[in-house]
């Protein structure tokens, strides 16, 4: 499918970084790789403008994973209850599930392991939307007097994404397998002087 031609009486694709983005989503989902080329011809430009758009093929990646991290972050928010350390314990143990466990992740790492633990462990988008996505779990708890911070809400945040990556993503840094229940634990421990000791989660 990458590159063929858009048959003459299919509508036309929006142009512009967003159709990239869309378009190299897709392409993950199905769990295709993402060649800048193939992607150029299917949006019907050079590749000099899709590096125009995207800025390089691993931005564009990092992107890509990042609206992922996104999309899998709000299914698992998705009706969680309690509220305080608690809940953000129970959303973090759905999130880190789906991803450890999503179909297109695992046919990315297969192809690019490398390429994934740089995009996904160091400081970058990926690490910045979830860091976004927690501090605004985080500030609505703070918010509702539900729980109490010590430190900057966004600090506080980006440790637990770190802490969670560094755990979730061990079988790929030379580990066995995921450690989240490890993880969990570390997490609880930050979030614990913040309110009371959630527990186990529930799942």
């Amino acid at each position: 499918m990458s590159g063929s031609p858009v048959p003459p009486d299919a509508p036309a694709r929006p142009a512009g970084p967003a159709a990239a983005l869309a378009a190299a989503s897709e392409h993950y989902l199905r769990g295709e790789p993402i060649e800048m080329s193939a992607l150029a011809a299917e949006l019907g430009v050079g590749r000099a403008t899709l590096y125009r758009w995207v800025g390089s093929r691993e931005r564009l990646l990092g992107a890509v994973l990042a609206e992922m991290t996104e999309r899998t972050y709000r299914v698992a928010a998705r009706g969680v209850g309690g509220g305080g350390a608690e809940r953000i314990i129970r959303v973090l143990d759905r999130f880190m599930r789906a991803v450890v466990d999503a179909e297109p992740l695992k046919a990315f790492t297969e192809r690019e392991t490398r390429l994934f633990i740089r995009l996904a462990t160091m400081p970058g988008t990926i690490e910045d939307r979830a860091t976004e996505l927690l501090t605004k779990e985080i500030q609505a708890e703070i918010d509702g007097g539900r729980l109490s911070v010590p430190l900057p809400t966004r600090t506080l945040a980006q440790a637990i994404v770190r802490v969670a990556d560094s755990f979730m993503y061990a079988h790929y840094l030379g580990g066995n397998r995921p450690e989240i229940d490890q993880a969990l634990e570390v997490v609880e421990l930050l979030l614990r002087p913040c309110g009371e000791s959630s527990g186990p989660p529930e799942r």
